[in-house]
């Protein structure tokens, strides 16, 4: 009833695995459907098609202008920017000449998109505006590698920057006349064996490191690791940063191969709004926004009047006992289908209609996704895979599929690879798609991938029964409290994190300690509408404009808003309603791993301040460093921090 294998009415016709590079993948695309639509962009209102032809054409001029520019076979490009077709065209134009791409986020500070750039070995850079420019500019006499720095919204930059010899217009990038004779010369010297792009690592510790993935890593993947059949017809939304390898391996190199549209999102603030326009089929994200989105709706449904918070509960019981049924393969009673159909019509489709009420199914990885949450939105209607990889098994290596559900796993390893777990849990891949190791370090190379070809994870994992593969934490977080109880951070983190809103992390401490603390963050974008509430923030321009920046960048710090957190952070009401959520996540943990005592800390964690990882990931160890005397007078100091429960 719920997870029902999708059979498609115009099957979509992929190029693999007969391509064998990536630029004979785009080439074969362009030939196989010329005149289908490779992705849309708004302007003026109205969504405006670029054809496969099209998209192939202004790669083959990057590609000519490059090889131009002298750029040789194996050389290095780096591309900085927000998820628009132009970012795409700079990969493909790159890869075309034969050229090792690399993927910068746009939210890197000056310093660390210089060490990338120059780590790489980068030639040319490709930049979306003068925010990403400025910071080349200010770090320029430590890159004497780079050339060339392409900028994609030449309009926006101030005369100074137009005159610099090194910069240039895109657009006059794209008017090359493509080199048909030299762009196939070139194809020929690329090999699937070669590197095709190079994938910095946001890593919890030390400077990133770039692993190498090769033509072959990806099109093995691609061509193996479809979770369900696609639909000539499917469309996504594009909105994820390219620079993850997410959302550049499974998303873009994905549609090439299987020939589906998308449609690029004008910025974050209007993804909500776009998408019932675009009504995407297929949706992927990271498990943070589904448990937001979750968070969100427990919390309006909270403010509802008595009698739809009545019907919403009753719906959502009634879904919940249906995946019960669903989850231990046990037929769904014709009473209880009869009440569900009721469900969904009164409260689920209406929550399906937010996202444009055609997705046919959602993707996420990179972190568990509590059960709690995935049961709603199946219930819902929402069909979510949780799947697994990392970057240096190339994306993906465990999947859940239709007809192959386990809620709480990531579910069986793919055709491609095979898998084991090591004595203490560890997880070990080994395959075609497992990466070619860290550019310019072996020995952190070595230290990935064993003499046997085992690439070890660092994550712990459990299998059950019937092979389904759960993550349980990395094997780093793993805290040892005094008694020699070993506990998973990661469960006690999301069982308060889920509790409410207004929590946007938790870290979990209590190695070698008697009992668990943790430090507490609160979401600015929940904190601001909870401060308008209370009589902490008066200026209603003010709180669109932070509302604003928050929307487009979650880790934004605009004008003002420090001010109003701190604010917040210190209101006791605001406190104790943290300290009730804490609680309410314990009743779901052991004694052992509740939480005690908690640190509010005023303000967001700051990649800045190299507190978290641009994908949200949360430097541990950092952590740990940097916040070890608030920990130590959790335990020492009664007057410091806030009580949760008797220890």
């Amino acid at each position: 009833m719920l997870d029902k294998v999708h059979v498609p009415v115009t099957p979509a016709r992929p190029v693999l695995p007969d391509a064998k590079t990536l630029p004979e993948m785009l080439r074969r695309r362009a030939q196989l459907t010329p005149d289908a639509v490779a992705f849309r962009v708004k302007d003026s209102g109205a969504w405006v098609q670029t054809t496969w032809h099209e998209f192939n054409a202004r790669a083959s001029a990057i590609a000519s202008w490059l090889l131009d520019q002298g750029l040789a076979t194996g050389d290095k490009l780096t591309i900085v920017g927000s998820t628009r077709p132009e970012w795409c065209l700079c990969d493909f134009g790159g890869l075309f000449a034969g050229a090792v791409t690399v993927g910068a986020y746009p939210t890197l500070t000056a310093e660390q998109l210089a060490y990338i750039l120059d780590h790489s070995d980068s030639r040319f850079a490709f930049v979306e505006d003068y925010e990403q420019l400025e910071k080349i500019i200010e770090r320029r006499s430590e890159l004497p590698k780079l050339e060339k720095v392409a900028v994609w919204n030449f309009a926006g930059l101030p005369d100074a920057a137009r005159k610099l010899d090194w910069v240039l217009d895109l657009a006059d990038v794209l008017r090359t006349d493509a080199d048909e004779a030299k762009l196939t010369a070139r194809a020929g010297e690329v090999k699937p064996e070669a590197t095709a792009i190079i994938v910095y690592t946001s890593g919890t510790t030390g400077p990133p490191k770039g692993a190498m993935i090769s033509h072959q890593n990806i099109t093995t993947v691609l061509s193996s690791s479809a979770i369900m059949d696609f639909d000539a017809d499917d469309c996504t939304l594009s909105f994820l940063p390219m620079a993850h390898v997410a959302e550049r391996v499974l998303a873009f190199y994905g549609r090439i191969n299987f020939g589906t549209a998308t449609a690029y999102a004008s910025s974050i603030p209007a993804v909500l709004e776009e998408i019932k326009e675009v009504r995407p089929t297929i949706f992927g994200s990271v498990p943070r926004i589904f448990e937001k989105a979750y968070a969100k709706i427990q919390g309006e449904v909270a403010k509802a009047p008595p009698g739809k918070q009545k019907v919403f509960r009753w719906a959502e019981a009634t879904g919940l006992l249906v995946v019960q049924h669903w989850q231990r393969g046990e037929d769904i009673p014709f009473g209880l289908k009869l009440k569900y159909k009721i469900a969904d019509r009164l409260v689920f489709s209406k929550l399906r209609g937010v996202f444009g009420g055609r997705v046919k199914f959602f993707i996420t990885g990179a972190a568990p996704t509590p059960r709690k949450v995935l049961e709603f939105f199946w219930s819902a209607g929402f069909p979510i895979y949780e799947v697994y990889g990392m970057t240096e098994a190339t994306v993906i290596s465990h999947a859940n599929r239709p007809g192959q559900v386990r809620l709480g796993s990531v579910g069986k390893a793919l055709s491609f690879v095979e898998d084991k777990l090591a004595e203490d849990g560890e997880i070990l891949v080994r395959g075609k798609t497992v990466f070619q190791g860290y550019y310019k370090a072996p020995e952190a190379t070595a230290e990935m991938i064993d003499a046997e070809g085992w690439l070890h994870t660092g994550d712990v994992g459990r299998r059950d029964a019937d092979g389904y593969l759960a993550i349980v934490d990395r094997k780093k977080h793993i805290i040892i409290t005094a008694g020699g109880k070993n506990l998973t951070p990661a469960n006690i983190e999301n069982e308060i994190k889920m509790q409410d809103p207004l929590i946007s992390q938790v870290h979990a401490h209590g190695d070698a300690r008697a009992y668990v603390t943790a430090l507490v963050t609160l979401s600015p974008m929940e904190c601001l509408e909870w401060a308008k509430e209370h009589g902490h923030l008066s200026d209603d321009a003010a709180l669109e404009r932070m509302r604003r920046a928050l929307m487009e960048n979650p880790l934004a710090r605009p004008d003002g808003l420090a001010e109003v957190m701190k604010k917040v952070s210190q209101d006791k009401e605001l406190q104790e309603r943290i300290v009730k959520a804490v609680r309410s996540g314990n009743v779901k943990l052991s004694r052992v791993e509740q939480v005690k005592r908690i640190f509010l800390l005023d303000r967001e964690l700051s990649p800045d301040e190299d507190e978290i990882t641009p994908t949200l990931k949360v430097k541990r160890k950092n952590l740990e460093k940097k916040f070890a005397p608030q920990f130590e007078r959790l335990y020492e100091d009664a007057s410091f921090g806030i009580v949760v429960m008797d220890q």
